[in-house]
């Protein structure tokens, strides 16, 4: 355009041109940019409105939905996705302290002492009446605030977790809570704790491409991650969402209403009557008449019944305290009363959440090997610092965790890692030969063995066996090295045992959940766990092995169920496995429950319970607002 605009306009004016040619320039750069910033909008609009996918994508597609690069954002931008997306945070809903004080006058026995308050009132002469007004105010729970390391200006810095918007640059290391949801880039595999989300007693390996939740913590590695949600729009948030769109009356203050709604009737009735017959019949004046109308309005108004309720509500709330109970609404001792369902998670209610080894299961195939000896091994093979769920298990098998190390001398120690799936310890012992320890994913040990084709079946066999259980399985190997150096082949693998991890039950819950079924309460459990877990625990607790997958609560495996309804389906299972936060939230009828997995399905249901260590989501808050 500039080159059209020298051709037409003549020389005498070169400056002239010069200056147009100049000003089109800049006016064409400022469309170019202007037509970004519109194009940056409409994709980060999309996020907002989740048309895309960022969880699944490829990680170079979730970079151009989000606008950004790997060097992080700028602060400018970050300014403006604050404002697009809002703060990391779950914002806490406002309340009125006087609207909440009024509310417990609003209901209709108030509502007739309030008209005769009024009547009496009005009919006073020359009375000073004196209302007292007694706010009560209590103080917020409040929230820790987190910090994060983000990758902003082309330098790191420690920031609120609270500012973190999509498309930042985040490092996450051993320790960490996930601040947002995000995807992981390049570097080695993390261990992720999702134990509290999704119910999983161990913890999942996350490779680079894959996403990790908000509110889960880091187990093992250290690696950048790009954020896709932040508050609400995260797996968290959206759980919270569900907990603030759902409202429940009880049934103690149904009594209530019910109550109050026929007094109301029933005075109504009284006074047409007696209106009819003071001013019709006998022709009363009109205050000896107001008078008797509020005789009749007091006088049928039961004022004792709540004070008397409540007293007893509160007495109720006193023994149960004392049997350390805590209880925040005095109505949900009539309502557990009522209970006739108790639904309850499986990781960290019935369970420890905690992997422990039993030891009367253990599978020995090396001759000679007893079970201490199977267990020490497996020890050695673990480290000593750092550990991770399986090493614990296995060290807290030994009276003492010295004992992994004690008369040996360690000289290399493999690490787990992805590709070989296994540990090992290269140690010499007290006679100065020198041998190696292994142990991980059975199918790795096996192929180390030299006996494979001997034992193969067997070990298969006994996997299945233990998988039947919902018993993960952990292979045992050893061998000679003779050579005496650490980077030295050894002599043959020999397949020693195989050991069954199981999270136990809590001491306590097998007692638990007989005195409930004594007391008429059916128990059913919600599990994120496979189906084979769930069962495996249902039998060591006594409370049945008749249960299915959560898909069948959304009309699938219809051929294995058959003609059966979903409501008896419900009625007759003894729980349910591989369920999430949405299909528990439509279904369930009661819960107990310690993480956030199951938070939404507490505010849904008619009565909750929040056992020992629940989470800030499934008790702070719930308990709160109860």
């Amino acid at each position: 355009m500039p080159i059209i605009l020298k051709q037409i306009i003549p020389i005498r004016f070169h400056n002239f041109v010069i200056l147009t040619h100049f000003d089109l320039e800049l006016k064409i750069e400022g469309e170019q940019k202007i037509k970004k910033m519109v194009e940056g909008t409409m994709s980060l609009d999309a996020v907002i409105k989740e048309v895309v996918d960022l969880e699944n994508i490829p990680i170079e597609e979730v970079f151009d939905n989000l606008k950004c690069t790997k060097e992080g954002l700028t602060s400018e931008e970050v300014q403006e996705r604050l404002d697009m997306f809002g703060y990391n945070k779950l914002e806490e809903k406002k309340e009125s302290k006087i609207l909440k004080f009024l509310g417990f006058m609003w209901n209709p026995l108030s509502w007739v002492m309030e008209a005769a308050a009024l009547m009496a009132i009005a009919m006073a002469h020359g009375g000073v009446s004196l209302f007292l007004f007694l706010f009560v105010f209590c103080c917020p729970y409040g929230k820790i605030g987190s910090k994060s390391k983000v990758l902003r200006d082309g330098k790191w810095s420690e920031e609120d977790a609270s500012v973190l918007v999509p498309g930042d640059i985040v490092s996450i290391k051993l320790g960490d809570i996930i601040p947002a949801d995000a995807r992981l880039l390049e570097g080695d595999p993390l261990k992720i704790d999702q134990s509290a989300l999704t119910g999983e007693s161990l913890p999942v390996t996350k490779h680079p491409g894959e996403g990790v939740y908000s509110g889960s913590t880091c187990k093992q590695g250290e690696i950048e991650v790009v954020v896709i949600a932040t508050g609400v729009h995260t797996f968290f948030g959206k759980a919270a969402h569900l907990v603030e769109n759902t409202t429940h009356v009880g049934h103690f203050q149904q009594v209530l209403t019910s109550i109050g709604n026929f007094c109301i009737c029933s005075i109504a009735i009284g006074m047409i009557i007696e209106i009819i017959v003071i001013y019709g019949v006998h022709g009363y004046g009109y205050r000896n008449g107001i008078d008797n109308l509020l005789v009749l309005l007091i006088g049928g108004i039961p004022i004792a019944m709540p004070t008397v309720l409540s007293v007893t509500m509160a007495i109720g709330s006193h023994k149960l305290s004392q049997q350390g109970a805590i209880t925040k609404r005095m109505t949900a001792i009539e309502e557990m009363a009522g209970m006739d369902v108790l639904c309850s998670d499986k990781t960290g209610t019935l369970t420890l959440n905690k992997l422990t080894v039993d030891k009367e299961m253990i599978e020995v195939f090396a001759k000679g090997v007893g079970k201490d000896l199977v267990v020490l091994m497996a020890a050695r093979a673990s480290r000593m610092e750092n550990q991770d769920a399986i090493d614990c298990a296995i060290v807290s098998m030994l009276a003492d965790p010295k004992e992994a190390r004690a008369g040996i001398k360690e000289v290399h120690f493999l690490p787990f890692n992805p590709t070989d799936k296994r540990t090992a310890l290269t140690y010499i012992d007290g006679a100065g030969n020198m041998h190696r320890v292994s142990k991980g994913a059975p199918e790795q040990i096996l192929n180390l063995a030299q006996n494979k084709a001997e034992i193969e079946r067997k070990v298969h066999a006994m996997i299945d066996k233990f998988a039947e259980r919902g018993l993960r399985s952990l292979g045992i190997a050893r061998q000679e090295v003779p050579e005496g150096s650490k980077e030295s082949a050894g002599g043959p693998w020999e397949f020693v045992a195989l050991l069954p991890l199981f999270d136990p039950p809590r001491h306590d819950s097998a007692e638990t959940i007989r005195r409930a079924l004594d007391l008429g309460v059916s128990v059913k459990m919600i599990t994120g766990d496979q189906l084979a877990i769930g069962k495996e625990t249902g039998r060591r607790l006594g409370m049945g092995t008749n249960m299915y997958p959560s898909s069948s609560l959304l009309g699938e495996n219809k051929d294995q169920l058959g003609a059966v309804s979903i409501d008896d389906l419900i009625e007759k299972a003894d729980g349910f496995a591989v369920t999430n936060s949405n299909n528990s939230f439509s279904r369930v009828g009661y819960t107990s429950r310690v993480g956030t997995s199951e938070s939404e399905t507490l505010k849904q249901t008619l009565r909750d319970l929040c056992v020992f260590n629940a989470l800030e989501m499934a008790a702070t808050k719930r308990l709160s607002k109860s």
